[in-house]
């Protein structure tokens, strides 16, 4: 029984009965869902930090090791994505009052386009809509998102030659507009990041006049499978970043400060003598909700925080063993 930790220090016992691969607090923390190699997916309630046995449920659909979870924005009801090595991507949704009388988690979408594992599901933010973006090991992305007649509608098209391991959204807004007050009245944008295992990252746009999406730029710079990627949240942040993880043993972190302006990469420098290099494969990077501060996940098992410095620098301001 592996421990799943939800915060710096309250480590949290689970009941799967292998590997654990993701763990996700829900919008407001009170929910756990964990997914793991036994193939089930399970929801706890999360009180004063401890998440309840009793109040476990356990949704069974999946044929495979179960990769990640996502969280739906709560605006949409108690939704919860998750997506396996079986092909599939599922929605499983909360209804409320007891299970006798059709209250609990249902199965309410089964995504089976993909031919090959499905490695990373992503929701967009909850101003565009309900709308899942899925990265697949046959080397498509998927994007399904919920029509008003109460159908999924399904977009797929090919991203990374050989397999995509990650998708992130950006935000909705243009960054720093909450100190430009003209951008308010700019349209939302419906904008991705991907990451293959072609060593590339690529940005993705929908396009309204021709109803698809088209690839808008390819950031090169890892020389090996690109493991995650991250966009960060604006928040008004004056610039975008997007933070890579690679195969490579390294993170990028990609800025661009305005929409004419190129992507520019710096590398994170875990050594502090600027080799660049981690000690392990990089596997997973989170922003925080300020979009401030990154999580970096490293293969030896540490966790390491960073903060970019007035100067622009990039400076590690925690490092723990998970």
């Amino acid at each position: 029984m592996a421990p799943t930790t939800v915060s710096d220090s309250v480590p949290i016992e689970t009941s799967h009965e292998d590997m654990i691969h993701d763990a996700q607090l829900d919008y407001y923390g009170k929910r756990l869902a964990t997914c793991s190699s036994d193939r089930s997916v399970k929801v706890f309630d999360v009180i004063d930090g401890d998440a309840q046995r009793s109040a476990g449920h356990t949704l069974k659909g999946h044929t495979g090791p179960v990769w990640q979870v996502a969280w739906a924005h709560p605006k949409f009801g108690n939704i919860l994505a998750s997506c396996s090595y079986d092909g599939k991507a599922l929605i499983w949704k909360e209804q409320p009052g007891p299970a006798a009388s059709g209250g609990g988690w249902s199965k309410i979408k089964e995504h089976t386009l993909h031919t090959a594992s499905v490695n990373s599901v992503s929701w967009a933010p909850h101003e565009l809509g309900a709308i899942l973006a899925c990265a697949s090991s046959d080397g498509k992305v998927s994007v399904l998102t919920f029509k008003s007649d109460g159908q999924w509608d399904a977009a797929m098209f090919p991203a990374h030659g050989i397999g995509c391991n990650a998708v992130s959204w950006a935000p909705p807004h243009p960054p720093g507009s909450l100190i430009s007050p003209q951008s308010t009245t700019t349209p939302l944008t419906k904008r991705f990041v991907s990451a293959g295992c072609d060593n590339l990252v690529k940005i993705w746009g929908y396009r309204d006049d021709a109803q698809s999406w088209v690839e808008e730029e390819t950031l090169e710079g890892h020389t090996d499978w690109v493991r995650d990627v991250a966009w960060a949240p604006s928040i008004g942040l004056p610039r975008s970043y997007i933070a890579t993880a690679s195969q490579d043993r390294t993170v990028a972190i990609w800025t661009k400060d305005s929409v004419n302006d190129p992507w520019v990469k710096t590398q994170l420098d875990p050594s502090g003598v600027g080799s660049g290099k981690f000690a392990d494969v990089v596997w997973r990077v989170s922003w925080s909700l300020a979009g401030n501060l990154l999580a970096v996940s490293c293969g030896d098992g540490k966790v390491t925080l960073w903060k970019e410095s007035i100067k622009g620098a990039w400076e590690c301001v925690s490092d723990m063993d998970s």
